[in-house]
């Protein structure tokens, strides 16, 4: 019976990841090649960035919007004459903010990319101490909003965030849980206009687990604090529950969200509903 490391299909080499929706082991070095040109295929179908064009990457310090900068950073010289910036919103959460604002402060100088911090005006904690309810909820709110006003400031003409599959498919399930109708018929990844500003999630193919073995083997990779208001968010238990269904049913992360795309687009990119009173699902869980 054979024994040790599985060899990549694609070099032979030791593999590091079995992608179970695709059959294929891959090496440290065709894991960065596939996730890369998965990426630069996201791109380019969706339209989502164009010569001359001014992005500003979300930035929280975590490991999605660290592999998004890194990876615009790589693959952009090829796309044309586009400027990245970055944008961090501190929300004021003790334990947990300062470290992942050293981590995108680093990331940011290391690629010489113009980094921004930006903050609600009253902290997040205090928000909630006041008695404020859903904390997911009211950050939410209030990153959108400080993310969009730093991101205008600064001439650009998108916002890049690092949602990835699974918070994709997560936001789906939730549209359809709150009844948000209007959430889940808006066309993605390009997101809403906000006036001149659009919003783009280039990693929105990548699963969380490939993008996480993507930051450690580039080297970015940094093991941070929870936000320690996760847990009270309805995402936290529609997290378990999709996970747990890609686990038994591999694939099923990519189908909620090809499905949406399906309803989305019969719908003629969107319809009138009511919207959910938490704030957008699809920036909560994110910082």
């Amino acid at each position: 019976m054979p024994t040790g490391t599985p060899a990549c299909d694609l070099c032979g080499q030791d593999a590091v990841f079995l992608d179970r929706v695709r059959g294929c082991h891959l090496c440290g070095d065709h894991l960065l090649r596939d996730v890369e040109g998965r990426v630069r295929r996201t791109l380019w179908d969706y339209h989502l960035i164009r010569p001359g064009e001014r992005i500003a990457i979300a930035l929280s310090g975590g490991k999605d919007s660290t592999a998004l900068l890194h990876l615009l950073r790589k693959i952009l010289p090829l796309s044309g004459d586009v400027t990245l910036s970055a944008i961090t919103v501190d929300e004021g959460i003790a334990g947990y903010r300062d470290a992942t604002l050293e981590v995108a402060r680093e990331m940011a100088a290391r690629l010489g990319v113009e980094h921004r911090v930006v903050s609600f005006g009253e902290s997040l904690d205090a928000m909630v101490a006041a008695g404020g309810d859903h904390p997911c909820g009211l950050c939410g709110i209030h990153r959108r909003r400080a993310l969009r006003r730093a991101a205008m400031e600064m001439g650009a003409t998108a916002v890049a965030t690092g949602h990835n599959l699974n918070d994709e498919a997560q936001t789906v399930v939730m549209n359809c849980l709150r009844g948000d109708v209007r959430g889940f018929t808006r066309p993605q990844p390009g997101g809403p206009r906000e006036g001149d500003l659009r919003r783009i999630k280039p990693l929105f193919r990548i699963p969380e687990k490939e993008v996480a073995l993507y930051g450690m083997i580039a080297g970015i990779f940094h093991d941070l604090p929870e936000c320690p208001y996760a847990g009270t968010a309805l995402r936290s238990e529609v997290r378990r529950m999709v996970d747990r269904l890609e686990y038994l049913r591999p694939g099923t992360l990519g189908r909620i969200v090809r499905g949406q795309e399906e309803v989305a687009a019969l719908c003629g990119g969107g319809v009138q509903g009511r919207a959910s009173r938490d704030g957008d699902p699809e920036e909560q869980g994110k910082g």
